[in-house]
């Protein structure tokens, strides 16, 4: 049996398995599943004033030239360190929207090459570093949180961590070109 073919059944199964148990334990599970249902919608109602905000954000911060005001800031700097300034930018977007970041991961590896340091570089920042104000936003927006102060704190250093430890592991295991 493949892995392909294990992958399928094993969802329908572990819902079959939970539904069954779940009617073993005299749990109404229809029910249950109608009640969750509905409180999905409710906490997706909740998140969409969190998500437009955090778009329109984005979408001001690219289309005002900030970005590449940034980058163009940041160039001496990242030419002193080795690091390609075409990865400045996403630095900057990746903490804050993962579909940006992965749409700007795409085209430095569709223009540079999957193989190039560019390309690496910028694939092992988008696995090592998270969506930090994403996160922030829509889970702590979700459940009402208000003081998120430590917790943007550890989020940003751990992806600053991320970020160093990723130029340094491409630097060292693939070489700047």
């Amino acid at each position: 049996m493949s892995l392909s073919t294990i992958s399928i059944t094993f969802i329908p199964l572990l819902i079959g398995f939970i539904l069954l148990y779940g009617t073993f334990k005299q749990v109404p599970t229809y029910e249950s599943f109608v009640e969750g249902g509905k409180e999905g919608i409710k906490i997706a109602v909740q998140i969409i004033p969190f998500l437009v905000g955090m778009l329109v954000a984005i979408s001001i911060f690219r289309a005002s030239g900030a970005l590449e005001a940034l980058t163009n800031l940041l160039r001496p700097l990242m030419k002193a360190i080795g690091v390609p300034v075409e990865i400045v930018p996403l630095l900057f977007i990746r903490p804050i929207s993962g579909t940006a970041a992965l749409g700007m991961t795409s085209d430095l590896i569709a223009n540079h090459g999957p193989d190039s340091f560019i390309g690496r570089l910028a694939s092992i920042l988008q696995g090592s570093t998270d969506t930090t104000f994403y996160v922030l936003t829509v889970y702590f927006g979700a459940v009402g949180i208000k003081k998120m102060g430590d917790a943007l704190k550890v989020g940003l250093l751990a992806d600053v961590v991320g970020i160093v430890i990723s130029i340094i592991v491409v630097s060292v295991i693939f070489g700047a070109k």
